[in-house]
């Protein structure tokens, strides 16, 4: 069975994945989106769909096309061709089709997002506080007060230590710029999370500890998840379903113990023989 966006339907998938997902329609939906830089395709026809409340790891060695897939999940880049759309009220159809300021402003308001570099999500000498109330500036709120006080209530969630509230990011060690960058990205309660690589680069008890996090925020508020990483511990440990991409092309997807155990794709099999 074929969804109308070109997906392959996921009842099948739904009625055996983990028991936290929700028998829904996708909140996220991708549609044959492709993307070139010159003569190299970074994206072929990918198409996606991510439901309310599950987590969605995209796995693939350098250069296989996911962090440019997670870039348009943001409204950071648009395809050459391609649909996109959110399942949420007042939200047209193609999330592609809006203007510049009308793609920043959803951005804003309804998508998250944790960088692997902290550099682009945040501004480094500003203080971690002041980093999430920009974001709660986007959405209108202008009370000084409320302001701190949710930047607060953010950075706690994020398990930020809030003495260091005031300390700039680039005072701070890696795994705690990572907190500020997830404080920012769930400020507003968006719809959907995007994690670019979060555990990239940081000390394996680190990664552990912002693991933990990720795991507690979307159990208690069963946040959507994209999660990107060219782990397949970190993979395994957060996502309900994998897509295997390669070359700008998705060779596998399904639930990532299914995937995981018995890779049907000889790349996906190359790829977990390689991490045991």
């Amino acid at each position: 069975m074929v969804s109308r966006w070109g997906v392959p339907a996921m009842s099948e998938v739904m009625e055996r994945a983990a028991p936290r997902l929700v028998r829904a329609q996708p909140l996220l939906r991708m549609a044959d989106v492709s993307k070139r830089y010159g003569d190299v395709a970074a994206l072929e026809h990918v198409s996606a769909e991510v439901y309310p409340g599950e987590v969605l790891g995209i796995v693939g060695e350098s250069g296989s096309g996911k962090s440019t897939l997670l870039r348009m999940m943001n409204l950071e880049e648009l395809p050459d061709e391609g649909r996109y759309a959110l399942d949420l009220p007042g939200v047209p159809e193609d999330l592609f089709a809006m203007d510049g300021y009308a793609r920043r402003m959803l951005r804003a308001r309804h998508i998250g997002i944790v960088y692997q570099n902290p550099h682009l999500g945040l501004l480094m000498k500003n203080s971690s506080s002041g980093n999430v109330a920009e974001r709660l500036l986007v959405a209108g709120e202008r009370r000084f007060s409320v302001l701190r006080e949710k930047a607060k209530q953010s950075l706690d969630a994020s398990e930020f230590p809030l003495e260091r509230m005031d300390a700039p990011p680039i005072e701070l060690s890696g795994g705690m710029q990572q907190r500020v960058q997830l404080a920012k990205a769930i400020a507003l309660e968006p719809a959907v999370l995007l994690l670019d690589e979060p555990t990239t680069g940081l000390d394996v008890s680190v990664q552990a500890l912002v693991l933990d996090t990720l795991k507690r925020l979307q159990r208690e508020r069963r946040i959507t998840m994209v999660i990107v990483s060219h782990d397949l511990g970190v993979i395994r440990t957060m996502a309900d379903r994998v897509m295997v991409m390669r070359r700008g092309r998705v060779v596998e997807a399904g639930l990532v113990d299914q995937v995981f155990q018995d890779p049907q794709a000889a790349y996906t099999q190359a790829l977990v023989h390689a991490k045991l």
